[in-house]
C-alpha cells in the first residue's frame, strides 16, 4: 500500500484547484486558436436579442459590488514560493475596456465584469472582505484581540496574501479563529495561509466547521476523484485561455487559483440545527444547512453586527443542483426550505447579508428581496420539474420544456450562471427518478462508438453527413449540426475535417450560453477536437493534511476503487488491520475479484494481520515510508503471509488524469465489452 494516498491527495487537490496563471491578454483581443471562428451572424443576432430582453437598466449589483471599497493591492499577480503565478487578475483585463463582445452572452459579460472587483472592502465596521484573490471571497471579522477568518480560499498562497494585505491596511492582528462554511475546497484549501501548526499546538486558534465537514470534504472528491478532475477541466474552463473567445468568468468568481491545498480538522463542530458560540468577543449563531449547496454547510448570524452570512447558499446566481464536474445530486427543495428558514429567522433583523461568493446586499428590503427570489428559484425548479415529470416529461426532454417564471428571469441574482436551468432541471429528475426515461430503447443503449457507424452508414456515408453538417452550420442550426456531426466523429474518430466542423458548432454554441459551465464545456470540447488532449497545469496538492484528514475507512474503501477487478480473478484472502493508537480495527477481504472493508472487526482466519499506529500508517499512505520500513524499525507488526500484500498491490492501477473524452483526441485502448452486450444476442440469459 506504499504511497497509495499520495495519488489520492493529488486527485483531491486537482479537483479543488486548477491554474489560470499567465500573462495578460493583448490589447486587441484575437482568437487563441488558428482554427477559431468569429461569432456567426446567428450568434450576433442571438446576443443582440438578449441585450433587448434583459433588465440592463438595473445597476444595483454594480453599486453593491463597489460599496465599502477600501483599497486594492499594488499587485495583480500572486506568486507561490517557487516564483510561479498562483493567481493573475490581469488575465481578464479585456473586460475592462468597455467593449461589448458578441462572443460572450451579454448577461455573462455583465456577471464577469461584476466579478472584476478586486481588493479590500468594508461590509460593516468590523467585518471586511477581500474579493478577487481566488474563486471565493475571504472574510475577516474583528474580534477583541484578533481576526476571525471566514472561508480561507482554495490555496495557501492566495489566503496568505489576503491576510498580509488586510494587516497592512487595517493593522496587524493574529488569527484567533477560522470559520469554514462548508465542505468544498475553495472554502478551506487555503487554511495553511492563515493558520500554522504552532498556533494550533498552542491552542491559539479555533477551527469551526459544520457537522460532517471533514468526511464530506474528502469523500465527495475521493471515490470519483480522477474523473471529477477531468470533468472539471471542461466545466471550469481549465482548457481554454482567458479571452473573449475563451474563459471569461466562473460565475461566482473569476476562476480557481493554483497552489498548495490544505485541510485541518475542526476544533469545534457545529452539530445542532441552530447553535450559538462566542469567540474573541464575537457572538455567532450558526444555522446548519446539510444537503444544500454542500453535504455539510452552515449559515451564520452575527447579532452584534446585524449581519447574516449566507455561506454559498445564496449567491448572485442560480447554483448547481448537480455540478457538471460531478457530485451527488443536491436537494433543491431542502435548499429552498433552509433559505426560507433564514429569511424568517434572520432576514428581518439583518442590515447586511454577505456570502462566500458575489457581493453583499444592504438593507432589509434588498436582503429579503434576494432571499425570497433565491428561495423561490430553487422551490420552483424542484416543484415544477416534478410537476412536468408527473405529466410524463422525461429526463431527456425536461431541459427543452421547463423554464423558470418570467419574474425570476428578470432578477439578475436568479439567472443561470453557475448552475443553468438546462442541466439543473435534468438533475432534479435524476435525483427523484434516475437516468431512465422509461423507453426500453434507452435502458441498455449501445455505446456511441458502436451505434454511430450504423447511423453514418444509413445517412449515406461521411461525405453526406459533412455536407448536411455544413448546411446546418451555415443556417445557424447548431444543435442539429452537432446531432449528426457527433455521430460522424464517433464513427470516424480520425476524421479531422469532421472534428473541426463539430468544433466550429460547439464554439458558436459556447459563445451563446449564459452559464460559464456550459460555455466552458463546449469551448473545451472544441479545443480538444482541434488540438487533441493537452494536459494543463494542475494544483500542487500532495499535502499531508489530506492524509491526516482522510479516515482509515475512507482510504481502505478507495483501495477497492483503485484495484482492477480483472487482475484479481481467483484471489481470496483476508487482511486484519489494527491501529492501536486510535483503537480502530478493520478487515479487508478479497473475494469474487472484489475488495471489501468492514470496520470494527478482526477475522479469526485472516491470512495476514497488520498492527500499526494510525500516525505511522500515514507515512505509508503518503509514500514517505514503506510498511517494511515500519516493521524493520519496530513501529509495525505483521503476522501471517505477507505475500497477500503483494497480491493486493498487483491489482492496483494509476488513473490517467487526462483520459480521452471526445473520440479521436487521444490514443486509447478499446473499452472492454461485457458478454451481455456482445453482438450475439443469444449470449443473453437474463430473466
Amino acid at each position: 500500500m506504499n504511497g497509495l494516498l499520495k495519488l489520492l491527495s493529488l486527485v483531491i487537490g486537482a479537483v479543488f484547484a486548477g491554474g489560470l496563471g499567465g500573462t495578460a491578454v493583448a490589447q486587441e483581443p484575437q482568437h487563441f486558436s488558428p482554427k477559431g471562428k468569429m461569432p456567426s451572424q446567428y450568434t450576433i443576432e442571438a446576443q443582440q436579442q438578449q441585450r433587448q430582453l434583459l433588465p440592463f437598466a438595473d445597476k444595483r449589483d454594480f453599486e453593491e459590488a463597489k460599496r465599502g471599497f477600501i483599497a486594492a493591492p499594488p499587485f495583480r499577480q500572486i506568486m507561490n514560493d517557487k516564483g510561479d503565478v498562483a493567481w493573475n487578475m490581469d488575465n481578464w483585463d479585456f473586460l475592462l475596456k468597455g467593449m461589448e463582445f458578441d462572443s460572450i452572452h451579454p448577461s455573462l459579460q455583465r456577471q464577469a465584469l461584476l466579478n472584476m472587483e478586486y481588493g479590500l472592502f468594508e461590509v460593516v465596521p468590523g467585518i471586511y472582505q477581500i474579493r478577487g484573490f481566488d474563486l471565493a471571497n475571504i472574510s475577516f471579522i474583528k474580534g477583541d484581540t484578533g481576526w476571525i477568518v471566514i472561508d480561507p480560499l482554495t490555496v495557501k498562497e492566495t489566503a496568505r496574501a489576503a491576510l498580509k494585505f488586510i494587516n497592512e491596511k487595517l493593522g496587524e492582528r493574529p488569527v484567533v479563529a477560522v470559520i469554514i462554511s462548508h465542505s468544498h475546497g475553495d472554502h478551506f484549501g487555503g487554511i495553511r495561509g492563515v493558520v500554522d501548526d504552532a498556533a494550533l499546538a498552542a491552542e491559539k486558534v479555533q477551527i469551526i466547521a459544520p457537522k460532517g465537514f471533514l468526511n464530506e470534504a474528502i469523500a465527495e472528491n475521493l471515490y470519483a476523484g480522477n474523473v471529477m478532475t477531468r470533468r472539471k477541466s471542461y466545466t471550469y474552463g481549465d482548457l481554454v485561455p482567458p479571452s473573449p473567445y475563451g474563459h471569461v468568468d466562473a460565475s461566482i468568481g473569476k476562476a480557481v487559483a493554483s497552489g498548495d491545498v490544505g485541510i485541518l480538522p475542526p476544533t469545534i463542530s457545529i452539530d445542532q440545527p441552530i447553535q450559538e458560540l462566542t469567540i474573541d468577543g464575537v457572538r455567532m449563531v450558526f444555522q446548519n444547512t446539510p444537503g444544500t449547496e454542500a453535504p455539510a454547510e452552515m449559515n451564520t448570524w452575527f447579532p452584534d453586527f446585524r449581519a447574516f452570512w449566507a455561506a454559498e447558499n445564496i449567491v448572485g446566481s442560480l447554483h448547481n443542483i448537480l455540478t457538471l464536474r460531478g457530485a451527488p445530486v443536491r436537494d433543491a427543495l431542502a435548499w429552498s426550505q433552509y433559505i426560507n428558514l433564514a429569511l424568517y429567522q434572520f432576514g428581518n433583523q439583518a442590515d447586511v447579508m454577505f456570502a462566500s461568493h458575489s457581493w453583499p446586499r444592504w438593507g432589509k428590503e434588498r436582503i429579503t428581496e434576494v432571499m425570497r427570489g433565491q428561495r423561490d428559484m430553487y422551490a420552483n425548479l424542484n416543484n415544477q420539474v416534478l410537476h412536468l415529470a408527473n405529466k410524463g416529461v422525461t429526463i431527456n426532454q425536461i431541459h427543452n420544456v421547463y423554464e423558470p417564471p418570467k419574474s425570476l428571469q428578470q432578477q439578475w441574482h436568479s439567472r443561470g450562471y453557475h448552475g443553468s436551468y438546462l442541466h439543473n432541471s435534468r438533475a432534479v429528475i435524476q435525483r427523484y427518478l434516475g437516468f431512465w426515461d422509461l423507453n426500453p430503447a434507452t435502458l441498455v443503449p449501445l455505446s456511441p462508438e458502436e451505434s454511430a457507424p450504423l447511423y453514418v452508414e444509413m445517412m449515406g456515408g461521411a461525405s453526406k453527413v459533412m455536407a448536411k453538417g455544413r448546411d446546418l452550420y451555415a443556417e445557424g442550426k447548431y444543435r442539429l449540426a452537432t446531432e449528426i456531426l457527433n455521430k460522424l466523429v464517433y464513427a470516424e474518430p480520425d476524421n479531422q475535417e469532421a472534428k473541426d466542423l463539430l468544433a466550429d458548432t460547439y464554439e458558436q454554441m459556447g459563445y451563446q450560453f449564459e452559464s460559464p459551465s456550459l460555455r466552458h464545456s463546449f469551448l473545451a470540447g472544441a479545443k480538444e477536437l482541434r488540438d487533441g488532449v493537452v494536459a494543463v497545469k494542475a494544483a500542487k496538492a500532495g499535502s499531508p493534511d489530506f492524509v491526516r484528514g482522510t479516515s482509515t475507512e475512507l482510504f481502505l474503501n478507495y483501495l477497492g476503487i483503485q484495484m482492477e477487478s480483472g487482475k484479481a480473478e481467483g484471489m481470496t484472502f483476508k487482511i486484519n488491520l489494527s491501529t492501536p493508537d486510535n483503537g480502530e480495527k478493520f478487515v479487508l477481504e478479497m473475494s469474487n475479484a472484489t475488495l471489501t472493508t468492514i470496520a470494527g472487526y478482526q477475522a479469526e482466519d485472516a491470512d495476514l494481520t497488520v498492527t500499526i499506529d494510525r500516525r505511522e500508517l500515514e507515512d505509508v499512505m503518503i509514500g514517505t515510508a514503506t510498511l517494511s520500513d515500519k516493521v524493520s524499525s519496530g513501529k509495525a507488526k505483521m503476522e501471517g503471509n505477507p505475500q497477500v500484500l503483494a497480491q493486493l498491490g498487483s491489482t492496483m492501477v494509476m488513473f490517467d488524469n487526462w483520459f480521452e473524452v471526445l473520440p479521436g483526441t487521444k490514443k486509447r485502448e478499446a473499452l472492454p465489452k461485457p458478454e451481455l452486450f456482445q453482438d450475439d444476442a443469444t449470449r443473453y440469459e437474463g430473466p
